[in-house]
């Protein structure tokens, strides 16, 4: 059974230090150092990475925010400084890879490299980040999902459950599950889809959008905290199939042009 602790920071001269806080921080380090090192590795490209990760970061991050304020309106239009509360955690994914790609693309292009290569390589870097990252919701008690009575249940303290289940203790860790499942994606992306295709730029990122989109409508489908909801189905998961499509429709037309020779 897992229990997040009751408080979700400690002090240090009396400032709070949030865990999600500093787990979101090492989740992006090891991000970032996996990145480069796929860089170095695989395509012999050095400094690139440390050199624009500051940027990538920084607009992810921003996006992240921006993206998860804008799906809770109703609450942050009426609270707009909590908007600036990022210590207390609110990111979305989508948001941080929407804004991150618009900066990678931009660096790509004054630095006159391929963008899907570059593309590539941060995509590597981006499940284990997120595998990491995901336990900032545990400590945060959020990104649960429905009762549950199984041995790897997870605690939720009362202020934290949703009124339609007030009166249940024990939730899916669906945080958890992201995370695992991340773990994997990593393995097959660095196992199977870069020592096949590291030359055909754009199938890593085309496959990680695939795999994370997989993935992520099996936890949205169990979680019971999605605030926007489109036709009834959770805005997550539209956009996971969205990019499902989309990356589907990528790999297909490149693979066209991909000759016998060169696969």
């Amino acid at each position: 059974m897992l229990t997040p602790p009751e408080i979700s920071y400690f002090s240090i001269g009396g400032f709070p230090i949030y865990y999600y806080g500093i787990i979101l921080a090492v989740a992006i380090f090891v991000g970032i150092v996996i990145a480069n090192w796929v860089a170095i590795k695989h395509y012999t490209l050095y400094c690139v990475i440390p050199n624009i990760a500051t940027h990538v970061v920084l607009w992810g991050i921003v996006g992240a925010r921006v993206y998860y304020c804008i799906l809770n309106w109703d609450f942050y239009s009426e609270h707009l400084l909590e908007i600036f509360a990022l210590r207390e955690g609110g990111l979305s994914i989508h948001g941080a890879l929407i804004a991150g790609a618009c900066v990678v693309y931009y660096e790509a292009k004054r630095r006159k490299m391929d963008i899907l290569k570059l593309f590539d390589i941060c995509a590597m870097g981006l499940p284990i980040a997120q595998a990491i990252g995901r336990w900032g919701n545990f400590f945060n008690s959020e990104a649960f999902g429905l009762p549950t009575d199984l041995p790897w249940k997870m605690y939720i303290a009362k202020p934290f459950r949703p009124d339609a289940y007030f009166n249940n203790e024990y939730f899916h860790p669906t945080f958890l599950y992201e995370s695992l499942l991340n773990i994997v994606i990593f393995i097959i992306l660095y196992k199977i889809i870069l020592p096949k295709h590291k030359e055909h730029y754009g199938f890593i990122t085309a496959w990680y959008l695939i795999l994370y989109s997989v993935a992520r409508i099996f936890t949205e489908a169990l979680r019971v905290d999605c605030v926007k909801y489109v036709f009834g189905i959770p805005f997550p998961i539209i956009i996971s199939l969205v990019l499902i499509i989309g990356a589907g429709m990528f790999l297909y037309k490149r693979s066209k042009k991909i000759t016998p020779y060169t696969k």
